[in-house]
């Protein structure tokens, strides 16, 4: 009977496991952590967003990059898969707004429980032992490194996550094993991360949310949009936050200070002439007032100061004094906010990774390493990334069930 090693507990590992086990493999887990899938346990804030109930058009559209490497994996294991495997395992899911997937319960720990006892059910060991090495012979992975000594396998599969969340285990050990066995590993940058301003304009605001908003990203070296999205953000004291900063995080390659400018657009369902005559409404109400308490009716208390500041405008000056070029730059600043970008927060508080094991280096209708026979990867320890919703969490379920299953076919051959 063919043996797998799974280095790695997560979502990935434990998939992995669960489908070449289901295959007649004997396989074992290693896991450094006391429990599996921390991680996983965590993510969606505890509630764990499992997949995205999309179609296959919509999930490639949601993938960052080298979304064709990823045709065979969806095509082995979609989202309806994913959905219809934990349903099987008696954890019903419901969908949300944007159709982002959950447990029924709002409880991560019940997909957890539901691997770890399907792995159980199949006989997969999960051993609590950090592994220090891969173990290959002539191009051939013929078992793993551990601190008391060798473990010879038939095949193994590195599922150990990228650099995110380093307390969850994260820390980068599978690029290190891809690297010790001659595989290329493209850079690591944080991913679905906040971002840091260059100014003090968001620490003004800091704790303001907004909703209905369109964010615009834009490379100041070459002049071009690289991301533009409607959705919700949020201002903290080091920069930005929020569902649509964290995707637009995602395109903002070769980050460096003041490389990229987001434009903010607080009206987005107003164009500007329709913008502009409800300004004009505005002030002709308060036409008396002072400035500063003029724009009550159109912006949040908190954001007010802040902008009449930006603006330029006394916020002392009386309504019916403003002039029209006054107007105009305030206008501007409605529909494009400027905040220009220092940089990524830590990887420590990004969701993903990206980069990792370069593709180049992987059989996309396998996830088998081309350069060393019965090696095998899956999950964020490859180069791929999507946006929130549950994207990356079907990539490592979709990955590794290919790579769980070539895995045990290759060795029942």
């Amino acid at each position: 009977m063919s043996e797998i090693a799974i280095v790695g507990g997560g979502a990935a590992g434990l998939m992995a496991a669960i489908h070449a086990a289901r295959l007649g493999a004997t396989v074992t887990v290693f896991e450094k952590n006391e429990h599996p899938a921390r991680k996983l346990r965590i993510t969606g804030k505890g509630r764990c967003n499992v997949t995205n109930h999309c179609t296959r058009d919509v999930f490639f559209a949601n993938i960052t990059g080298n979304a064709r490497f990823l045709y065979s994996a969806w095509d082995r294991f979609s989202a309806e898969d994913t959905e219809a495997f934990f349903e099987a395992l008696g954890v019903p899911l419901k969908v949300e707004r944007g159709n982002r997937v959950f447990p029924v319960s709002d409880k991560a720990t019940d997909i957890v429980d539901a691997l770890v006892k399907e792995c159980r059910t199949r006989g997969v060991q999960i051993r609590r032992q950090a592994v220090k090495a891969l173990l290959i012979e002539d191009g051939v992975a013929v078992g793993v490194v551990l601190p008391t000594g060798e473990a010879r396998f038939d095949a193994v599969i590195v599922a150990t996550g990228g650099l995110s969340y380093p307390k969850t285990g994260s820390t980068g050990d599978g690029l290190r094993f891809a690297r010790a066995a001659g595989l290329a590993v493209t850079p690591t940058v944080p991913s679905l991360v906040p971002l840091m301003e260059e100014g003090r304009f968001c620490a003004s605001v800091q704790g303001l949310s907004l909703r209905n908003v369109r964010l615009t990203a834009r490379d100041t070296r070459t002049g071009k949009t690289v991301f533009t999205d409607f959705g919700e953000m949020l201002f903290t004291h080091y920069g930005l936050s929020g569902p649509l900063v964290l995707s637009a995080s995602a395109h903002l390659a070769d980050m460096e200070a003041g490389r990229y400018e987001l434009l903010i657009d607080l009206k987005p369902a107003l164009d500007e002439k329709t913008l502009d005559a409800r300004l004009l409404s505005d002030f002709a109400k308060y036409q008396n007032r002072d400035f500063a308490n003029a724009l009550s009716d159109l912006l949040p208390q908190k954001l007010i100061a802040p902008l009449i500041a930006k603006s330029g405008i006394d916020p002392h000056k009386k309504v019916n004094a403003i002039t029209r070029e006054e107007r105009a730059r305030l206008l501007a600043l409605f529909k494009a906010l400027p905040i220009v970008v220092r940089g990524f927060r830590p990887i420590d508080e990004a969701i993903i990774t990206k980069g990792g094991v370069a593709l180049s280096e992987i059989t996309p209708s396998t996830m088998g390493a081309k350069r060393v026979k019965g090696l095998y990867f899956a999950g964020e320890v490859l180069d791929l990334d999507a946006y929130t919703g549950g994207f990356n969490l079907q990539i490592a379920f979709s990955t590794a069930v290919l790579a769980g299953e070539s895995a045990a076919c290759a060795l029942n051959s």
